[in-house]
């Protein structure tokens, strides 16, 4: 007797006829209707009677929303295997992750050939098989180094680049009959697929031992492979007589042993009966799973997935992996799992997590940081991962990722009212709220997290005329330390509400936000060069310059030190907030005398246009040294002393952001970013190695200095807190965290210590 322990599926084979394709897309959506799984299709390309299965199974996925879909079996002679590999990850993405990938060697060879495919032998359709899963696995390892390479014999890859990955890991299932089929089977499939008919009960037993000494044979664990059967010629009747011919009851007596003793998990509805269909679905697989839940409790069967040996060896110490909550599961990437690498890292932090877990809602939210609690390593928290301080990894602890949290809705568009995942991303945000006129002020780069904005300030280029991101959020979820999920807001919660908006890493896991967005349309964009060599007069002039800018106008500056000889040259981005050419022209010609100019453009743009970003996994370019600091404005004195730090090299990168404008319309008490009357947020960056010499060069700013913003510092202790939360805020800060986190749950990012302690 064997159980391979593997959830239940069920599903329908459905014929592509082209005599009425309606029909075959409309069997589909009946599947998902009837609360199915997957729906499948034959590939018979030789058969003119027959839709193209790769064509129909796009069609599907964009018909449904829920259900898998798969060839039921793909022709491999026909279909090379890389393309089949870019056609199964494409569909895959396009799909979310609803593509499964059925295999076959080859048949009805007469049909191949005539289509100009290859007439193979059986033995040779096999090996073909073989080499195929390997390239078909190489394409979608986007985390290897190198292209694909495979010189076999029957088929050849020369270099070509990987990608893209699947939305998940693809299953990749053999119609398996005869002993080599089996073997290939065992050792590199995901799981065996053959049809009653072809193979019969009494078969099943010697055919699963084959495929589970194969899979030995290769290192794998046989109960990685999931057992299927398709079920051709059954009838679910009120009455009747015959192995699966008769009522549900009938079929529930029927399949329980293939699930107990043979070890099958999915069963697929040959047929085009709709009637079949709806009680497949409503009847059958609702009883069978009653019946085998029932059974594997008395028996203590072991279910749940299982992992590679090289995957258990990549297991961190002090997480209990078997823990995981199981509406985690599908979703938590471990080290040894493909797509380690794309979230392993943060924007400069290099990581090495023991444990990823990405929830979609706030519940899971919370079954998550319970879990993480439980275990004996560090917690931190990813909304965008794009922070400079690093906070958003580890090393050997669990990661509370939000990127699957990531929805934007407009709630209603006459009141601008929106909502937002905390797991989105800026620059998508902005493209969904775009089209109904609407923006959100956010920060300088499409690709940070809306969740660490929200809960900084958000310092953007609708900053002036619109104000921070935090000044329009009217509510938040927030899942607490004790995994409560609370509603913040002026009316509910308003402590917590104050808090989270601008300290709120400290007060708990942020899941979404509601906002009213701004008015926004096209606006106009500015771009300037300068020749920055006498940098203390240049800087001086762009202080007055954006002092007396209108609020329309919001401006960042970039500078760096000069190289090869020549000085200091700088870049600045310089918005325009609306769409009025004339008004923004006045406004920005002043611009052109801050200094000599290397080079200028003006452009009316959208706003998603100004935020761009780069979808791709963060790299952990490592983190910086990082000074912070606001600036009521840029004397003569603090001028100079930015030039000398520009000019002894002591850093690489520095940044002076414009503020004020609606950012100090806001009350200094209104949230806990208390800092509502500077002009300027200072930023610079240094190696790690050089630290000391870049904080020799900043403490010459100490008498302009007037606050932090803490995203961009990499500084800790008592100091830092004092200039980010000047009194009273951080003694309320600390009252709060006294009653939301007394036991310092969140001690990540700028820790914030109880009142009390």
């Amino acid at each position: 007797m064997t159980d391979y322990g593997h959830a239940l599926r069920f599903g329908t084979f459905i014929t592509p006829s082209a005599d009425d394709p309606g029909r075959a897309v409309a069997l589909a959506e009946l599947t998902e209707a009837a609360g199915l799984d997957l729906a499948t299709y034959q590939d018979h390309p030789y058969n003119p009677g027959f839709l193209d299965t790769w064509t129909l199974l796009t069609w599907v996925a964009a018909r449904t929303g829920r259900i898998s879909v798969s060839g039921n079996v793909l022709n491999l002679p026909l279909r090379g295997p890389a393309m089949i590999a870019r056609q199964a990850a494409s569909l895959d993405l396009l799909s979310g992750g609803r593509f499964e990938l059925g295999l076959g060697a080859g048949a009805f060879w007469d049909g191949i050939a005539a289509m100009g495919g290859p007439a193979l032998t059986p033995g040779q359709g096999v090996a073909a098989l073989s080499e195929a899963i390997d390239v078909i696995r190489q394409v979608w390892d986007t985390d290897a180094r190198g292209g694909v390479r495979l010189d076999g014999k029957h088929h050849r890859v020369a270099g070509m680049k990987r990608g893209p990955a699947p939305a998940h890991d693809i299953g990749i299932d053999l119609g398996a009959y005869k002993p080599r089929m089996l073997r290939l089977t065992g050792a590199k499939a995901d799981g065996w697929l053959p049809s009653l008919g072809y193979i019969e009960v009494a078969d099943m037993p010697r055919s699963n031992r084959i495929i589970d000494e194969a899979a030995l044979e290769a290192g794998r664990d046989p109960r990685r492979i999931r057992r299927m059967l398709n079920l051709m010629g059954g009838a679910v009747l009120p009455t009747g007589r015959g192995f699966l011919q008769g009522p549900a009851d009938q079929w529930v007596d029927d399949l329980l042993p293939l699930v107990l003793e043979h070890g099958f998990s999915t069963f697929i509805l040959g047929g085009d009966d709709p009637r079949a269909i709806q009680a497949f679905g409503a009847e059958v697989a609702p009883a069978l799973r009653e019946a085998v839940e029932k059974e594997r409790a008395s028996a203590g069967t072991v279910t749940g997935p299982v992992r590679p040996a090289a995957a258990l060896g990549a297991r961190r110490p002090g997480i209990d992996y078997d823990a995981v909550p199981e509406e985690l599961r599908d979703h938590a990437v471990e080290p040894g799992d493909r797509g380690y690498a794309r979230v392993r890292h943060g924007y400069m932090q290099n990581g090495r997590p023991g444990l990823v877990l990405r929830p979609e809602s706030a519940e899971q939210v919370a079954q998550a940081l319970g879990y993480a609690l439980d275990q004996d390593v560090p917690l931190n928290v990813r909304s965008g991962g794009h922070g400079i301080s690093g906070h958003s990894t580890n090393d050997g602890g669990v990661i509370v990722d939000l990127s699957r949290m990531n929805r934007t809705e407009v709630l209603d568009p006459a009141a601008r009212t929106v909502r937002i995942g905390a797991g989105a991303r800026w620059g998508a945000v902005a493209s969904a709220l775009n089209p109904h006129g609407l923006a959100v002020s956010s920060g300088d780069y499409g690709g940070v997290g809306v969740g660490g904005i929200s809960t900084t300030g958000g310092i953007g280029h609708l900053g002036r005329a619109h104000g921070l991101s935090i000044d329009h959020i009217t509510a938040m979820e927030v899942v607490t330390a004790d995994g409560r999920v609370l509603r913040a807001s002026d009316d509910e919660n308003p402590d917590l509400f104050w808090a989270m908006r601008g300290a709120g890493a400290n007060f708990g896991v942020l899941t979404s936000v509601e906002a009213v967005a701004a008015p926004v349309g096209d606006v106009v964009l500015a771009q300037f060069a300068y020749d920055a060599s006498n940098a203390a007069a240049f800087l001086r002039a762009w202080g007055e310059i954006t002092a007396a800018a209108p609020r329309e106008v919001t401006a960042f500056l970039i500078t760096g030190p000069g190289r090869g000889g020549s000085g200091p040259a700088a870049r600045a981005t310089v918005v325009y907030a609306g769409d009025d050419t004339d008004a923004a022209v006045a406004a920005l010609e002043p611009f052109l005398k801050a200094g000599p100019v290397l080079d200028q453009s003006a452009q009316l743009a959208p706003y998603p246009a100004i935020l761009p970003f780069d979808e791709g996994p963060h790299q952990g370019a490592g983190v910086p040294a990082s000074r912070s600091g606001l600036v009521s404005e840029i004397s003569g004195d603090t001028a100079r002393a930015l030039a000398g730090m520009l000019a002894s090299g002591a850093t690489y990168f520095m940044q002076l952001r414009q503020v004020g404008g609606a950012i100090n319309d806001v009350p200094a008490d209104a949230t806990a970013y208390a800092h509502r009357h500077q002009a300027q947020a200072v930023v610079a960056l240094a190696p790690p190695r050089a630290a000391h010499r870049l904080d020799e060069q900043w403490a010459a700013l100490d008498g302009a200095i007037d606050g932090m913003y803490l995203s961009f510092d990499t500084r800790t202790g008592p100091e830092v807190l004092s200039l980010a939360f000047p009194e009273p805020t951080l003694s309320r800060l600390r009252e709060i965290k006294a009653q939301y986190d007394p036991h310092q749950v969140f001690d990540q990012n700028f820790p914030i210590e109880p009142a009390g302690d």
